[in-house]
């Protein structure tokens, strides 16, 4: 990978970083109220619930960002942690996130289960 892609990439994820950032510290919906109504506490748990899905989808996937940043960092972005295949260009222009080839991708939804060795760059 060129030096010029390298840099593309760390453009997309860093702004993708800044994104989810901002989304994730909103955490206003999650606010517990005091209610009487039945009917608008039922409402308001089912609201929070689905926003504390949100922020837990989004912080996921801000720790991925930032993971790639870091693989970027130590010259192994767009290398599979589990096979250390090279992952497609098309994949990457995609999911510039990601840290898994699509055969394994394919493997850790199939099995539920993510390789260890992706726990050395999917830090907090």
């Amino acid at each position: 990978m060129t030096k010029n892609e390298l840099n593309g990439f760390r453009r997309v994820l860093g702004l993708k970083e800044a994104e989810w950032a901002s989304a994730i510290r909103n955490r206003e919906a999650i606010a517990i109220e005091a209610n009487s109504d039945m009917l608008d506490q039922i409402q308001h748990s089912t609201e929070r619930e689905l926003e504390l899905d949100r922020l837990e989808r989004e912080s996921s996937l801000l720790r991925d960002v930032r993971a790639a940043l870091r693989r970027i960092d130590a010259e192994i972005f767009g290398f599979c942690l589990s096979c250390e295949d090279e992952i497609s260009p098309k994949r990457l222009a995609a999911v510039p996130w990601t840290s898994l080839c699509i055969i394994c991708q394919e493997t850790v939804d199939k099995e539920g289960e993510r390789p260890s060795t992706a726990t050395l760059f999917n830090g907090p």
